[in-house]
């Protein structure tokens, strides 16, 4: 078990007195030397096991989002339109924003690891269906009621990573884990992604090869469900909970368990603005994403070449995973120098820049350009948030708070689908979008500066297990 961690320079927080008892908490969770705090955290085996599932699944991803976008959107046969595509992204992610908290207290209620090796289970099997129905040109409501279910498996799945962390790493080593894992992460989902472009460059347009594509995604759901079989049945908690009783009580104890979250929540002041912050950003990411794919097909490549466009829609991706690499190196570094609020805000200030840069000139560079500084500041803020949130929540509710994260992220990324519908055209020119989110970030950067310091109450000595 592990007592309240204190260290110079604080990057999470000084703790307030608890709410819920007299006693005052001091929980600065900044590593002393990010070489040494590294070494600290890959040293343990129950880390470098949940990092290869992650790794293994999220290449998985890359390769499935890449035979999704090909089939749907850079297809001769099919066109991109802003309806089509947002509503493609707001289908996707609405009934996962909707159940994702009951989920959450599942995460709280069974044990994480085989959630991590069912999602992996239920995910390839489906993506091998999905890829049976491509074959046989059935594009129609099946298809796309089992493409809803593997992403919504996906945020579960990456839900119960986040809360297992904890379990695996010192809460010393957090921000730096913090860095790695989802880092490494994205940029595994490049080498995925990258891995299908090559397919479809090698094997030529069509629906067969995104078959093969969807193939080998399912492929990588497997191994990462072997990965996580590796991890002990109960070592990423959560601690002494188990679900019992008739389904109708267990529905009960769902609902009443998300109350007693939300309560946390509101008691955990560093954790609440941290999640606004991020639904902020992702608002801003999910309309750079919607219009990078427009642009890409429809203005800055020819549109009769498709090639050309998913040619430059995967180097705006790689930019922005190369920026997303570049905050894991310097997070650590800049959020014990300046604090994790300073860090947020500079971030967000990035991003908002990068907006007012598009709304003025539009090119194929320019584009690429912004999706890396854009990579590197929503990390970084993810960063710092993850860290944020895992550093003031209890572990009982610790599955249910970053499945609401989850569902967060994705309601935001809703809600750009529907601005996009409204207010981006066809050829994703948009310069009137780009300047309102410039200020919505610039807004949201003032609000979160001008807050109270990041505070975590209730971190006490107990965060989880020693890690294994």
């Amino acid at each position: 078990m592990y007592s309240s961690v204190t260290l110079a320079r604080p990057v999470t927080a000084s703790l307030g007195r608890h709410p819920n008892g007299p006693h005052t908490y001091a929980a600065r969770v900044t590593p002393p030397a990010t070489q040494h705090s590294l070494r600290s955290v890959l040293v343990s085996q129950g880390y470098r096991r949940l990092l290869a599932a992650r790794l293994l699944s999220q290449a998985g991803d890359g390769a499935f989002q890449v035979g999704l976008a090909s089939l749907f959107f850079f297809s001769p046969e099919r066109a991109a339109t802003t309806s089509a595509l947002a509503w493609a992204f707001a289908a996707s992610l609405i009934p996962y924003t909707v159940v994702g908290p009951f989920a959450g207290v599942l995460l709280d209620r069974w044990s994480r690891r085989q959630v991590l090796l069912g999602t992996n289970l239920v995910r390839t099997a489906m993506v091998a269906v999905v890829a049976g129905l491509v074959v046989q040109g059935e594009l129609g409501p099946p298809l796309y009621v089992l493409v809803l279910a593997c992403l919504s498996a996906n945020r579960f799945f990456l839900a119960g990573l986040s809360a297992g962390l904890p379990h695996v790493v010192r809460p010393q080593d957090l921000v730096v884990a913090n860095s790695i894992t989802p880092t490494a992460g994205t940029v595994a989902a490049l080498f995925g992604a990258a891995g299908g472009f090559g397919l479809r460059t090698v094997l030529g347009a069509g629906d067969g090869t995104d078959a093969v594509v969807l193939l080998c995604a399912a492929g990588a759901y497997l191994a990462s469900a072997g990965s996580a079989l590796r991890l002990g049945r109960d070592q990423l908690g959560p601690v002494g909970a188990a679900v019992t009783g008739p389904v109708l009580l267990q529905a009960r104890t769902v609902a009443r368990g998300l109350l007693d979250a939300a309560g946390h929540l509101r008691e955990r002041r560093a954790a609440l603005r941290a999640l606004a912050v991020t639904g902020s950003l992702r608002v801003g990411v999910g309309l750079f994403t919607l219009t990078t794919v427009l642009l890409s097909r429809n203005t800055l490549s020819d549109p009769r070449d498709v090639d050309a466009g998913l040619t430059l829609v995967a180097s705006a991706f790689a930019a922005a995973g190369a920026g997303a690499g570049l905050a894991a190196l310097v997070t650590p570094v800049l959020a014990r120098r300046l604090g994790l609020r300073t860090w947020v805000v500079g971030c967000l200030l990035a991003a908002s820049a990068v907006e007012v840069v598009l709304a003025l000139v539009l090119t194929p560079q320019v584009l690429v350009a912004g999706a890396l500084v854009l990579g590197l500041a929503a990390q970084g803020v993810k960063i710092a948030v993850d860290t944020i949130v895992q550093t003031s929540v209890d572990d009982t509710y610790r599955g249910r708070v970053f499945t609401f994260y989850d569902t967060v992220f994705n309601a935001a990324f809703v809600l750009a689908a529907l601005v996009a519908v409204l207010a981006v055209p066809s050829s994703g020119r948009a310069p009137a979008v780009f300047t309102g989110v410039a200020v919505l970030l610039s807004l949201t950067a003032l609000a979160y500066r001008a807050g109270e310091p990041s505070a975590a109450p209730g971190v006490s000595g107990r965060t989880g297990p020693s890690p294994r």
